[in-house]
């Protein structure tokens, strides 16, 4: 149980590295979070500090979710002793995406950054492709489509997050690929909780009063008053 909680906790560390907020102050000199949305996500950092800054971002918060999902998931299977798993699962499904929940909870509430973090896409997109890449693939391909479709990433996070428990059980029950269930319900809280990040863009896309994305050419980034992106992610 011991190497549970040790896993957990890294996995909890890890994501609450502020990739955005770290990047803007070494990069730039400015808290993102301080300036557009206030978001400290990557799509802020876009908006703000431009596509350099943000594709570093995207990067690492990408990254934050895969380590944990993979590497930490795989050392705690070299050092564990005892239960790791709750009763009747399976550790080898368990674990993986447990470390990478947790790791999505320290990038939405990061201990570095007083618990005002993002809301978690790109670090559960990494947890998520080191489960099962097929599933995760086929949201982001929704994602994609209808970005570049309505101009709306906040709409295409959502039905994107919102596809991916639905290609599992896709994939699982139509097709019957062995995915275990756990995997099918930590993807089902791991899509809600971002969907509940995205409260406020809901309401606006109801409202009609939701930013939209004006060009996907790079931007330089508000700061240096140039062309930005008026989208949250």
């Amino acid at each position: 149980m011991f190497a549970l909680f040790s896993v957990l906790l890294i996995s909890y560390l890890i994501g609450s590295i502020p990739s955005s907020v770290w990047v803007g102050k070494a990069l730039n000199g400015v808290d993102v979070r301080d300036h557009g949305s206030g978001n400290a996500g990557a799509t802020n950092t876009f908006r703000v500090l431009g596509w350099k800054s943000g594709s570093i971002v995207v990067v690492l918060d990408f990254i934050k979710g895969f380590s944990t999902t993979f590497w930490i998931a795989l050392y705690a299977f070299q050092i564990g002793e005892g239960p790791i798993s709750p009763p009747g699962w399976e550790v080898d499904a368990f674990l993986p995406i447990a470390c990478g929940l947790f790791a999505m909870i320290g990038h939405m509430f990061p201990l570095y950054a007083g618990f005002r973090g993002g809301k978690g896409a790109l670090t559960a997109c990494g947890m998520l492709y080191g489960i099962e890449p097929v599933s995760i693939s086929i949201a982001l391909g929704v994602f994609l489509v209808t970005m570049f479709a309505s101009h709306y990433v906040s709409l295409a996070s959502i039905l994107g997050t919102f596809m991916y428990p639905v290609s599992l059980i896709v994939l699982k029950l139509g097709f019957g690929w062995n995915i275990d269930g756990s995997i099918v319900i930590f993807g089902a809280i791991a899509a809600s909780a971002i969907i509940y990040r995205h409260r406020a863009n809901i309401r606006r896309l109801i409202d009609g009063t939701e930013n939209r994305v004006k060009s996907f050419k790079p931007s330089g980034g508000r700061l240096k008053d140039q062309a930005v992106v008026e989208v949250d992610v």
